[in-house]
Parts: structure tokens; C-alpha cells; sequence
């Protein structure tokens, strides 16, 4: 099988999101040009890492993006009983990092290319893969923008995540912020004359506390999803030197996770709201130079494709299932779909092996997507 085989090699490229994605990038590259198919690389702008994008048959239409992206998680602290970049296999798996989110959907895309070639495309089958997934969709932006640029647009995308090949319609979108708070220091017996930074921090935190009970109401439910509604969470916070210290700074991250439809940045402007007229001027009251910043960490859009669109009938042929579901992690889907090119995701493993030590993918999930992409070529032939 030789998506097995591809999959060996894929694994054996560290391609952790902090360190470049260059080596695997340029195999994949070689690999196409094997076949006469030219590969164009976007460049990160530190030229550490890079997006590719190839495409087989016309380019006069509109075709179909196979999108996957190339980083995978850290391995550090994890007890790996095997080599995590070098594939084992045991009891019908393959283990190794990325095995199954994603380099397995994307050794099924690079295997299946023989096949793509040897058929009749009436439409072409273009290859999207990107680097910085895994830390907030971001090398894809790029590639996203260069589509938009073209003047022959894409007519449907999809995204191999794993899903066990269950067609995926619907994904939360991601809004992260870290929020500094600059209050005044001074000794703790004189708690009054300063300003502590940790105990506006905490007022900040209880809003968002109040703005998730809001968004968890029943009138904005969506049962799709686990769970169906919308979510704010504080993640991480640190603040403070001593205890006999009134506190000068403290900062905190938190995030929203949104249905589609909803508009994270509307808690991001009613915390800023709260902050500006009413805790800042109680701040300044005590210590002019005080303040409260908020910086944007992440962000990308939900996805939300309708059960009737022609993308969504596609993957039901390919397929063959129409059991149509979400998952509650983010993808590059909503971006492609903001672009205007209609979104599914769907792709070999299951994710509850994802991002943990001995990661694996079962062998029978890649031969399924080999089948799927044999049907694609079939169905874009006829």
C-alpha cells in the first residue's frame, strides 16, 4: 500500500509547529515533480516554512482542494513507548506523531496522485498543504489569500482532519485574547493606596464568567454541537511578586469558543466596555498611570455548511454516509469557506489519538481513504 509507505516517510520529518516544515515540504515537492506536476511554495515571511499548492487536470475550472496541513504537536513530556518520528506497527496500527492528525490523510492525497493523472478530469484536484495549524491556522492565511487573487476559484474544499471518514459539516470558531492589567504597587499594610492588578484581573474574569451564562442560554443553543453553545474560558493567569506586595501587574488569557454564526468579538467589546468605563476610571482614581490593554493571541472562524449544499452532497458520495456531524475542535475550514469556497471536513483516524503519546492510525482507515480518493477521481471524470 502505498500511502503506508508515504506515511513512513511523512512521520520521519519533525515537523513540530515551532521548527520548519522546509525538508517535508521539498519531499513532497520532488515527489510531484516525479510526475511532471509542478508544485508552488508560499513562503512564510521569516522563509522558515512554507505552503505548497499543486493542481491536476484543467485549471480553467473550478476543482476540488484536498487541504491538510503539515505541523504536528510537541512530543516533550510524553511517554512514548515507541520512536515518535519513526512509524511502528503493531496489531493492525501505525504509530508515530502526526500519524493520525494528519500526515495519514495527507499520505493518502500524495498516493492517490497516480490515479488523479491516469483519469479523465473533467475538473482539477488541487493539493493545500500548510504549515501552523496546529497553533492557530495560520501559514494557510496565506495560501487563502493567493486563491482569492485568482481569477478561477475553487468550488469545494475538504479538509482531512481526522473524523473516522464521517463527514464533517460544522466547527467552532476561536477567539483568544491575553488581557494585561497595569494597576500601582505600594506595601501591603497600605492595601488602599494602591492598585492591585490581580483583583481587577479577577473582576474581568467574573464578567466573562457572566457573558458565558448568557451565551448558555437556551434560546442560543445549537444541539449539533458538545456542547451546544458558545464558550468562554480563562486558561491561563499570573500576577503578582510577594504577598506584602500590593500587586502591579497581572495578565491573564482567555478565549471564546463560538458557534458558527456567532460573533466571538462581541464578548472581546463587552469586556473592553466594562474595562474602560468602569474599572479604568476607578483605577485612575487611585493612580493615574494605570490601565488595562487587551492583545490578540488567536482567531479563526466556525464553520457551518449547509446539509443541502452541493459540497456536502459530494462527500456523501464519496462516502456513501449522510450521518452529517461537527467536532468541537477549529479548523482551516472556516477560512477557506470565508473565501468563499464551500467547506467539508473529512479525513482518515480519529482524534481521540491525536496530540498523545504513542499516536497511531488503524491501516484499515487508510485504505479507506485510498477508496475515497479513487471515488473523487471517478466522480470528477464523469
Amino acid at each position: 500500500m502505498q500511502s503506508r509507505a508515504l506515511l513512513e516517510r511523512l512521520i520521519s520529518f519533525p515537523t513540530v509547529s515551532r521548527d520548519s516544515n522546509l525538508a517535508l515540504i521539498e519531499f513532497v515537492r520532488g515527489y510531484l515533480a516525479g510526475f511532471g506536476i509542478e508544485a508552488e511554495l508560499i513562503e512564510s515571511d521569516d522563509g522558515r516554512k512554507a505552503n505548497l499548492w499543486a493542481t491536476i487536470g484543467p485549471e480553467d475550472v473550478g476543482g476540488v482542494v484536498l487541504s491538510g496541513h503539515t505541523d504536528v504537536v510537541p512530543v516533550d513530556g510524553q511517554n512514548w513507548s515507541v520512536e515518535p518520528f519513526e512509524m511502528s506497527e503493531s496489531d493492525g496500527r501505525l504509530y508515530g506523531r502526526g500519524a493520525c492528525d494528519m500526515k495519514g490523510y495527507l499520505a493518502c492525497v500524495l498516493a492517490a496522485v497516480p490515479k488523479f493523472l491516469e483519469a479523465p478530469l473533467s475538473r482539477p484536484i488541487h493539493l493545500a498543504f500548510s504549515y501552523d495549524e496546529e497553533v492557530g491556522c495560520l501559514g494557510v492565511r496565506s495560501l487563502i489569500e493567493a486563491l482569492e487573487r485568482r481569477p478561477v476559484k475553487p468550488i469545494a474544499c475538504i479538509i482531512g482532519e481526522p473524523t473516522e471518514l464521517r463527514p464533517v459539516l460544522g466547527h467552532k470558531g476561536k477567539l483568544g485574547v491575553r488581557c494585561r492589567v497595569h494597576g500601582a504597587a505600594c506595601h501591603s499594610a497600605y492595601a488602599p493606596r494602591g492598585v492591585n492588578a490581580i483583583e481587577y484581573a479577577a473582576k474581568l474574569i467574573q464578567r466573562l464568567g457572566e457573558i458565558q451564562a448568557r451565551l448558555a442560554a437556551p434560546e442560543r443553543r445549537d444541539e449539533r454541537f458538545d456542547p451546544p453553545f458558545s464558550t468562554v474560558q480563562t486558561g491561563v493567569i499570573e500576577g503578582g511578586n510577594a504577598l506584602n506586595i500590593v500587586p502591579a501587574e497581572c495578565r491573564f488569557d482567555w478565549e471564546v469558543r463560538a458557534l458558527p454564526g456567532f460573533d466571538p468579538r462581541e464578548v472581546e467589546e463587552e469586556l473592553k466596555r466594562y474595562a474602560d468605563e468602569d474599572l479604568v476610571p476607578a483605577m485612575r482614581a487611585v493612580a493615574e498611570r494605570t490601565s488595562i490593554e487587551f492583545e490578540p493571541l488567536q482567531a479563526y472562524p466556525g464553520l457551518g455548511t449547509d446539509a443541502d449544499s452541493p459540497v456536502a452532497r459530494l462527500i456523501q458520495t464519496l462516502t456513501g454516509r449522510s450521518d452529517f456531524g461537527t467536532v468541537p475542535y477549529g479548523t482551516e475550514g472556516g477560512l477557506f469557506d470565508q473565501a468563499g469556497v464551500p467547506t467539508v471536513v473529512c479525513g482518515p483516524g480519529c482524534m481521540d489519538q491525536g496530540h498523545k503519546p504513542d499516536e497511531f492510525i488503524e491501516i484499515h482507515q487508510l485504505e479507506a481513504c485510498d477508496a475515497m480518493f479513487e471515488r473523487l477521481a471517478r466522480h470528477l471524470s464523469s
